[in-house]
């Protein structure tokens, strides 16, 4: 492998990891916002997926994309991914009814500590030391925070929680199916977002949304502000499904945990300002500072370990060639 082979590879692992940061930290404000308005979360996870299939079946029809025919075989078994997905999705958004944004990064960046526990039952092996005391800090940071929340919503914790536990089951199979059906971040989206139609229409009627949400939506398309951080939520919603499914194939799960944990770090600091919510206290925010720096440590942590076990290849390699 040339240098510059090397350099196109880092710059396209590089660019999936900017880019899913940047647009996951943007899609939580998009969200918040457009929910403080409408508080139908399914409904609008629904047009989220919708919009996402209909976009791409079109572009391949057209010939803007070269995304694969739909297959069944392959559909059944990604279906668990969009199970997980979706459901994941739709305990963050209704975590985020009750939880102010703060608090809800905090608590999401207990993804790495879910990650590492999947990886040991599934063979990966024990966390370094770093690793273990970096995701106790951040453990102890929500914990610590979410004492001195004085606007603690039960419900809201409790989605969240529930989120992250979907969000690791959803990392860890995206990273496999990449890898074991050769499926391009475009080609997995498009499979989430079918399967995920019946699933998530089924919902909205189960939980009563369904007709109320559309007469609701129809009534506030009459004002401009909604309706644009609505189309914002629509885009947003497709570039981040795609830009989390391009970091976790190029790069791998873990990775976008990562990425997610250290723009949580900015995220935070906003969400102190914007849209309301947060009532600060000396708790709240000791706990969200160790949390934020326990998540810091953490990705320092594994960018360590991942560096020392590509320097040590390097003379293995060597000496397998001699």
């Amino acid at each position: 492998m040339n240098m510059m082979t090397v350099i196109i590879l880092f710059s396209h692992s590089l660019f999936a990891a900017v880019s899913y940061g940047f647009t996951s930290m943007a899609m939580v404000f998009i969200n918040k916002a457009v929910l403080m308005q409408y508080a139908y979360s399914m409904t609008l996870l629904t047009l989220q997926q919708l919009v996402t299939t209909l976009l791409i079946h079109f572009g391949r029809k057209t010939g803007y994309t070269k995304a694969r025919e739909l297959d069944m075989t392959t559909a059944k078994r990604l279906l668990p991914l969009s199970i997980f997905y979706n459901a994941n999705v739709a305990f963050a958004l209704a975590s985020l009814k009750g939880v102010n944004i703060p608090m809800y990064i905090a608590i999401k960046r207990l993804t790495p500590l879910a990650v590492l526990v999947a990886g040991c039952f599934s063979g990966k092996g024990k966390p370094t030391t770093q690793v273990a005391l970096s995701v106790i800090l951040t453990a102890a940071g929500v914990l610590i925070a979410a004492l001195g929340d004085f606007s603690f919503d039960l419900f809201g914790y409790s989605m969240a929680f529930v989120s992250v536990f979907f969000q690791t089951m959803y990392l860890v199979l995206v990273e496999k199916s990449g890898a074991e059906d050769g499926l391009s971040s475009l080609e997995i989206m498009f499979y989430n977002s079918f399967l995920s139609l019946p699933f998530l229409m089924f919902l909205i009627v189960a939980t009563g949304e369904f007709p109320n949400s559309l007469s609701v939506l129809f009534a506030k398309s009459y004002s401009f502000s909604f309706l644009v951080i609505l189309i914002l939520s629509l885009v947003m919603g497709i570039i981040l499904n795609f830009t989390m499914f391009l970091c976790t194939i190029v790069n791998s799960a873990l990775t976008t945990t990562i990425v997610g944990v250290l723009k949580g770090v900015v995220s935070t600091t906003f969400g102190f300002f914007l849209l309301g919510g947060v009532q600060v206290h000396a708790l709240n925010v000791s706990g969200l500072v160790i949390n934020t720096a326990g998540g810091v440590w953490y990705s320092y942590a594994k960018y360590h370990q991942r560096k020392s076990k590509a320097v040590k290849l390097v003379p293995d390699v060597e000496a397998h060639r001699k």
